[in-house]
């Protein structure tokens, strides 16, 4: 690849995708293509047609998609199989008309079956039932998976996909209904540290960079305790607690964006579409860990002291969620950046 070689990455301003133009700038990548949701809608065929004549990219990294935590998942279920089969379609589609030399499409590891073997493989794709709350996007994304292989045996198109763990860091979503795990851990224990501090003006500082469902810092501190306590931030005579979802003896592999992005750089330079399936690649650090273990290292780093209860009621989505990371291994890419160094540069930055 040329330093000078046009790179279109869809989804710039998300998390992945930040963190992948910060990596392909790094490494001396000076042509670099971006469109915000507002100047492209992904959904719009029209739109990425006349996007992809206009610029001819010869390299893609398709990070665009529709994402979010188990309860984003289980309550927007059409949105996230239509927007994520939408976006991907017509960037699949338009790099195969206009040419594009590679296109590395990122998924995720949700699209295993709910009781794969541990750690799973690349070929457990399709061998069972997906879990439920998260069906709709799994199949969307096993469906770009397909895609790039269906083009690249059709028409010989070098399309190939990598499938992270769960990922963290810069530019994470802290939106309490729609974030994954890690980053609703960071912010609820962080909230409530403000309480036990009884650190008000933090608390609205955070509120105003990012309101709950429209209450910034600016409201009255009864309006905000009522909408702490409606997402398990509370507070009683004195006692502060925050209540997570689940038993907390789910499994899960956490892979820092940074990571995520420096092993997708990897396969674009380094890895073509193979002839042979599956042709995805697992990208994680191979290693898991409880949520209720996790929860204790963001208690420890936020230095919260507070009560934390775990809600039995709510799922605990898929029990356990390990890649087997052998295949990246072996191509010659190993990740850096441990979980308790990770969610310290997090804790830091937030």
């Amino acid at each position: 690849m040329n330093k000078n070689a046009k790179i279109y990455i869809a989804g710039h301003n998300g998390m992945v995708g930040s963190a992948v133009k910060r990596n392909l700038e790094a490494k001396g990548f000076t042509n670099i293509v971006t469109r915000s949701s507002s100047e492209l809608n992904l959904i719009d065929g029209v739109a990425v047609a006349n996007f992809f004549a206009a610029e001819k990219p010869e390299f893609v990294v398709l990070a665009a998609a529709k994402v979010g935590g188990i309860v984003a998942n289980n309550t927007y279920r059409a949105q996230f199989i239509y927007e994520n089969l939408m976006i991907q379609n017509h960037v699949i589609h338009q790099s195969y008309l206009n040419g594009v030399k590679k296109l590395l499409f990122l998924g995720s590891s949700c699209i295993y079956p709910r009781n794969a073997t541990q750690p799973m493989r690349e070929d457990e794709l399709l061998t069972g039932v997906l879990e439920s709350t998260n069906e709709p996007y799994a199949i969307a994304k096993i469906a770009g998976i397909k895609m790039c292989e269906a083009y690249h045996a059709q028409y010989g198109c070098n399309f190939i996909s990598i499938m992270p763990t769960n990922l963290y860091g810069q530019n994470d979503n802290y939106d309490l209904e729609k974030s994954h795990v890690l980053p609703a851990l960071i912010r609820k224990m962080v909230l409530g540290k403000c309480l036990m501090d009884n650190d008000i003006d933090g608390l609205r500082a955070d509120l105003n960079k990012l309101p709950i469902e429209g209450v910034d810092g600016s409201f009255a501190l009864e309006t905000i305790m009522l909408m702490l306590e409606k997402y398990g931030i509370t507070t009683v005579d004195d006692k502060v607690s925050i209540t997570l979802w689940g038993t907390g003896s789910p499994m899960r592999e956490f892979l820092h964006v940074d990571d995520m992005a420096d092993s997708s750089v990897f396969l674009l330079l380094n890895y073509d579409a193979p002839d042979t399936l599956p042709s995805h690649v697992n990208a994680g650090c191979g290693e898991d860990l409880s949520i209720k273990d996790l929860s204790e290292i963001v208690r420890k780093t936020v230095d919260y002291k507070g009560e934390i209860v775990w809600d039995t009621s709510k799922p605990d989505g898929t029990p356990r969620k390990l890649l087997d990371v052998s295949k990246l291994k072996s191509l010659g890419w190993s990740p850096s950046v441990s979980i308790q160094e990770g969610i310290r540069r997090v804790v830091e930055t937030y």
